[in-house]
């Protein structure tokens, strides 16, 4: 999503040309060039498929909506494990129209997690939980801590649910470090994701996630926190950015990987 300007085969190339050694992806790209020719793609060029995003938009109420959303993160599972990731990130939804029940909308996500767990797991997936800052609580995600996604993620085996550590998410929240500790130590960070906070904030927030470096996030100690918790995996970087969007995707990409190099410490890990 980082370049979403840039195809898949143009994203396959790139990644391939810098260095880059995996690459998560999106759902509505891949699908739109095909789930299996994708797969195809990225391993002919030797990359590998760090993460699917993303499942969830799981706390409708009404039961046909709710059949619906469950279907179709069956499906994101399925393609998921025809990508040959073992990950699909959730962001789990927001309040129904009408509601202002917080608690009751976490249940149903507790109740889709009990259905959707073993599912992903007799398809080797498994499901990351990601908090979203609470300036998303009312439409996107009602999980707004690592601590709540946790408590979520904590009712199922690791191997079926699990979370996403996404410093533009949780940098603010002091008690974060000490969530990743207790995330790690039940094998529950399934991804690592890496966005820096910048102000002011774009009209309808969504696409307002900084390039590393330019806001006010440590990417190295939230790096050190991961690592120290036993996290092993890829870190990905996941911009949303209407301004990264206009520009040449290459550009984009090239300046991602110096600024990886720079900020978080080391050569691109995914």
């Amino acid at each position: 999503m980082t370049v979403r300007q840039l195809t898949i085969p143009e994203l396959v190339r790139a990644c391939a040309e810098f260095g880059v050694p995996g690459v998560g992806l999106w759902r509505e790209p891949v699908r739109s060039y095909g789930v299996e020719a994708t797969a195809r793609l990225v391993r002919d060029a030797g990359l590998s498929v760090t993460t699917l995003c993303r499942g969830g938009f799981l706390t409708a109420i009404e039961p046909a909506e709710r059949a619906r959303a469950l279907d179709d993160n069956r499906a994101a599972v399925d393609e998921a494990a025809t990508l040959g990731t073992d990950t699909l990130v959730l962001v789990s939804g927001g309040l129904p129209a009408g509601s202002k029940d917080l608690r009751g909308a976490r249940e149903r996500i507790a109740d889709a997690l009990a259905e959707l767990g073993p599912y992903a797991a007799g398809r080797g997936v498994r499901l990351a939980v990601e908090p979203l800052h609470p300036m998303y609580a009312a439409d996107r995600c009602v999980v707004s801590t690592l601590a709540q996604a946790l408590d979520l993620a904590e009712r199922f085996p690791a191997d079926q649910v699990g979370v996403a550590v996404d410093t533009y998410h949780i940098w603010w929240d002091d008690t974060a470090p000490a969530q990743i500790a207790r995330a790690g130590a039940s094998g529950r960070i399934h991804t690592f994701q890496l966005a820096d906070w910048i102000t002011p904030l774009p009209e309808g927030v969504l696409n307002g996630r900084g390039q590393i470096g330019d806001g006010t996030v440590d990417m190295r100690e939230w790096r050190g926190y991961v690592e120290a918790a036993g996290y092993a995996g890829a870190i990905e970087v996941e911009l949303f950015n209407d301004g990264l969007w206009a520009r040449d995707g290459r550009e984009v990409l090239a300046e991602t990987v110096a600024r990886f190099v720079e900020h978080a410490g080391s050569r691109v890990a995914g």
